[in-house]
């Protein structure tokens, strides 16, 4: 089905880091326009090895959009109660290294007396401290893997929700500039002859001045020009015809299914040409007024384009 090209999916799994503790994985999918496929990654380390599949799922997938995968992990709440039973559960103190910082911040009070000394939570936060359980690579993937699938998912479905209500939108525009051209098309012959009969009236006025002057080759001239004029300001039917079936084309692109924003977007340039040239062709207010809508539909409708994969 027809599908926009914004959208958003998450998903969560859960991943084993030893000793009975486990991490809460969220990865989210989110999606904006763009003229192409564009695939972003911003995943913790542990995910790291995952973003060769995801971009390869997301590759089978999508066709067009900017889209973002995004992943983070926190140990589970449920992680406090197994402390308290295993306190090496949430990690282990590297004694080393917290040796080498004892004596580093003894250096440093020595070179500046006034400073204050490290606090447990910067001492804790201090790299290297404490070793924290990672899980095995194998888990990460396999529940980015399985996240990202999922979020994915859900990402598509709201793209074609969204995509089914933009249709509802073109569709509903493409109706009223049916009833514009449908309104306005019987009334041409009648613009014609009301255009005919000023094109008549002035010919004769000419044909008056030319008895009372010698300047036959200027009338002949303006004459020509007039002539030339009118055929141009008649020949609306062309574009009327394109009109109609460039709306036809349309219908069947939304009926249709799998990308069709590119072409739709191509469509939108022929009808707004066509637009603009029924305005330069008209010939009385009420066709110029339509053509006026016309075009500000157009551009309803180009907005909306703009949207769909």
């Amino acid at each position: 089905m027809i599908s926009s090209m914004t959208g958003y999916g998450s998903a969560s799994r859960q991943v084993s880091l030893g000793a009975g503790v486990v991490a809460d994985l969220q990865v989210e999918c989110r999606a904006v326009n763009s003229r192409f496929l564009d695939l972003g990654f911003r995943l913790p380390d542990e995910c790291r090895g995952a973003e060769p599949a995801l971009r390869e799922m997301a590759s089978q997938s999508l066709s067009r959009g900017k889209v973002e995968f995004r992943a983070a992990w926190r140990v589970n709440a449920a992680a406090a109660g197994v402390a308290k039973a295993n306190p090496h559960a949430l990690g282990a103190l590297n004694k080393d290294r917290l040796d080498a910082l004892y004596t580093l911040q003894e250096k440093a009070q020595e070179a500046f007396p006034k400073a204050e000394a490290l606090r447990m939570a910067d001492i804790l936060r201090w790299p290297g401290i404490v070793s924290e359980p990672r899980g095995e690579e194998e888990g990460w993937i396999a529940a980015t893997l399985e996240a990202g699938r999922a979020a994915l998912s859900a990402l598509m479905d709201s793209r074609n929700s969204e995509g089914k209500a933009l249709v509802a939108v073109l569709t509903n525009i493409t109706a009223k500039m049916r009833e514009i051209v449908k309104a306005i098309e019987p009334k041409v012959p009648e613009y014609v002859a009301q255009y005919q009969d000023k094109l008549t009236e002035r010919l004769a006025q000419a044909l008056a001045t030319q008895e009372q002057s010698q300047g036959g080759t200027e009338l002949m001239e303006r004459i020509r020009q007039e002539v030339v004029l009118y055929a141009v300001r008649i020949d609306i039917a062309e574009e009327f015809a394109r009109l109609k079936t460039h709306l036809q084309a349309v219908d069947t692109a939304l009926a249709g299914k799998g990308p069709v924003g590119k072409r739709l977007d191509f469509l939108m340039q022929e009808l707004n040409r066509e637009a603009n040239t029924l305005s330069s062709k008209s010939v009385s207010e009420e066709c110029t007024q339509a053509a006026l809508e016309l075009k500000l539909l157009i551009e309803q409708m180009r907005e909306q384009v703009q949207n769909l994969e």
